[in-house]
C-alpha cells in the first residue's frame, strides 16, 4: 500500500523543497500504520511492553509461551544438580539467564565504571584468518582467538577462573549542526584485564556488542527471502550510494550456507540457531546444534568440570524457548497522527533513512507459526549489511560481513527503550546516549543522510526525533 502523501509548494513550515523534491510529504497516518506488527501487535506501553505474547496467540498457545518464558527468565544452575532440567551452567559464562542480558526482553547496555561484570554487553574476539582456519571460518564466520575463543567470558563457576574483566574508556568528539548547535559523541575503547589464560594473540580483533531487543523476531524470520533480496544492491547499480547485501552464513541444521538475519552483523540464519549460540557462548550450555564445551584447549580446568549431560539444553526446552522468542509481540506505535510526528516522518524520508530502514514487509504465508503468517509489518529494517563508515567500524569480519559493515537494526519499539530498559543507549556497543547521537554516528553509505540531518534546524530535529520515538 502506497503512503498517503502529496508534494506541496511551498513547504515553509518544514523548510522542505518544492515539488521537484522526490521525498514525500506525509499529511496523515497510513491505514493501519499504528499496528507495527499487524495482527500480532500488542497494546502495552509500560515497563512490560516488550514481554507480551503476540496479540493473536490463542489461550492454549499462551501457555506454551509462558513455559518458554520460564526457561528464558529463570537462572540455570551448576551441574550436577537435582534441578536436572536446568543444570550444566558454565564453566565459563557471561550470565546465568537469558533475561539478564535482554532485560525485560529489551536492550542491553554497556557496563558502568563500578560494574563487576559486563552482563548485557559482550566482547567478541577473533584473529585474522589464514588458510589453516578455512573450516572453522566456514562454520563460525571467524577465526577464534586461540586462548579465549570467540567471546570473552568474564564470569565462571567456582573452581574455574573467569577469562578476564572488561572496562570501557571513552574518547569524545564534537559534531556541529548547520545552525551552530554542537553535540558531543563518545566512542568506547575496551580494556581487558586480569586475563587468566595467558596473553591475547597480538593480532586480536575485538568487537563490543550489547544485547538487542527481543520483540518481533519471529516476524523478521518470516519475511520471505526474495523480499530481502529485492532490496539488495551490492554493486549500487541504481547509483543512490546504498549497496546493501545479505550476509551468507553457516546453518548448523542443514550444513548449508544461507542468508543471515540475526545478530548485529546478521551472523545467524535462524532464531533457533541464534538462541542455541547464546546458550552455548553466553552460558556454557550445550544443545543439539552446539555440542561439547566452549572451553578452549588452553583452559584445562574448564574442560575438566562436570557437565549437565549432552545436550544440557534438551531439544524440547530449546523448542519452548524458540516459541517464546518467536512470539514476543511488538507494541503499537503512538501518536501516528500527531502533526510533529508526521513532519518527522517526512524528514526521515527526505534524509533517505528509509533506503536502509525499509518501512514495511508482508510475512510469508508459510511462516513457522500460523500467527506470524501473512502479516503486514513495519519493522524499519532491510536485514542487509551496509558499510557504515570508519566511525562505527570494528574491523572484525564475520562470515561475509566486513569490519565496516553492520546489519540494519529494526526500529520498531525504539521509542519505548527508556521505559522498558531504563536507559537510552543505542548502536551495537551502546555508545550513543540518545537517538540523535545514534544518527550522527552514521557514515559510509549513510553519510549523505547524516549530512542532510546536520542541515536540519532545531524544530526539524525535534520533529525527526518525535517520529522515531513514536515507533
Amino acid at each position: 500500500m502506497r503512503p498517503l502523501f502529496r508534494c506541496l509548494f511551498p513547504l515553509l513550515a518544514l523548510g522542505l523543497a518544492a515539488c521537484g523534491d522526490e521525498a514525500p510529504h506525509f499529511e496523515q497516518a497510513e491505514p493501519g500504520e499504528a499496528l507495527s506488527a499487524g495482527g500480532t501487535t500488542v497494546m502495552k506501553f509500560d515497563q512490560n511492553a516488550f514481554s507480551m505474547p503476540s496479540a493473536n496467540l490463542a489461550p492454549m498457545r499462551r501457555l506454551d509461551f509462558s513455559v518458554g518464558n520460564s526457561f528464558f527468565r529463570s537462572p540455570w544452575v551448576i551441574a550436577p544438580s537435582s534441578t536436572t532440567a536446568r543444570d550444566g551452567l558454565g564453566p565459563l559464562l557471561n550470565t546465568n539467564a537469558c533475561q539478564n542480558c535482554h532485560i525485560k526482553d529489551g536492550r542491553g547496555h554497556p557496563p558502568g565504571p563500578e560494574a563487576t561484570s559486563a552482563v548485557s554487553m559482550l566482547v567478541r574476539l577473533s584473529i585474522p584468518a589464514g588458510p589453516e582456519h578455512a573450516e572453522v571460518v566456514r562454520q563460525r564466520g571467524i577465526a577464534p582467538e586461540p586462548s579465549y575463543g570467540g567471546q570473552l567470558q568474564d564470569m565462571a563457576i567456582p573452581g574455574v577462573a573467569p577469562e578476564g574483566k572488561v572496562r570501557l574508556h571513552y574518547t569524545t568528539e564534537q559534531v556541529r549542526f548547520a545552525d551552530g548547535t554542537q553535540v558531543e559523541l563518545r566512542k568506547p575503547q575496551p580494556e581487558l584485564s586480569e586475563l587468566a589464560y595467558g596473553e591475547l594473540h597480538p593480532d586480536t580483533l575485538m568487537s563490543l556488542r550489547i544485547a538487542p531487543p527481543m520483540i518481533g523476531l519471529g516476524l523478521l524470520e518470516a519475511i520471505p527471502e526474495e523480499a530481502l533480496l529485492a532490496n539488495a544492491d551490492p554493486d549500487d547499480r541504481d547509483g543512490d550510494g546504498i549497496s546493501g547485501r545479505p550476509n551468507r552464513v553457516f546453518d548448523q541444521l542443514s550444513g548449508e550456507t544461507v542468508i543471515g538475519r540475526f545478530g548485529w552483523k546478521a551472523g545467524q540464519p535462524s532464531l533457533n540457531q541464534q538462541n542455541a549460540d547464546a546458550f552455548f557462548n553466553d552460558m556454557g550450555l550445550s544443545t543439539s546444534l552446539f555440542s561439547g564445551s566452549n572451553c578452549t584447549d588452553r583452559q584445562p580446568e574448564c574442560k575438566a568440570m562436570p557437565n549437565g549431560g549432552e545436550p544440557e539444553v534438551s531439544d524440547p526446552i530449546l523448542a519452548q524457548v524458540l516459541f517464546y522468542t518467536r512470539n514476543l509481540g511488538v507494541p503499537a506505535r503512538r501518536n501516528v497522527d500527531d502533526p510533529q510526528v508526521l513532519a518527522g516522518k517526512t524528514l526521515f524520508h527526505r534524509a533517505g533513512c528509509q533506503s536502509c530502514h525499509v518501512p514495511q514487509f508482508t510475512t510469508a504465508a508459510d511462516a513457522a507459526e500460523p500467527e506470524l503468517a501473512n502479516q503486514l509489518i513495519r519493522p524499519y529494517t532491510d536485514l542487509l549489511l551496509h558499510d557504515m563508515g570508519e566511525g562505527l567500524a570494528d574491523h572484525r569480519p564475520e562470515f561475509e560481513a566486513s569490519g565496516r559493515e553492520w546489519r540494519t537494526p529494526p526500529l520498531w519499539g525504539i521509542g519505548l527503550t527508556q521505559t522498558v530498559s531504563g536507559h537510552s543507549q543505542f548502536l551495537h556497543d551502546g555508545r550513543a546516549r540518545n537517538l540523535l547521537e545514534a544518527i550522527l554516528w552514521h557514515g559510509g553509505e549513510a553519510e549523505a543522510a547524516r549530512q542532510k540531518v546536520l542541515g536540519f534546524d532545531r524544530e526539524q530535529r525535534e520533529a525527526l526525533l518525535s517520529f522515531l520515538e513514536s515507533l
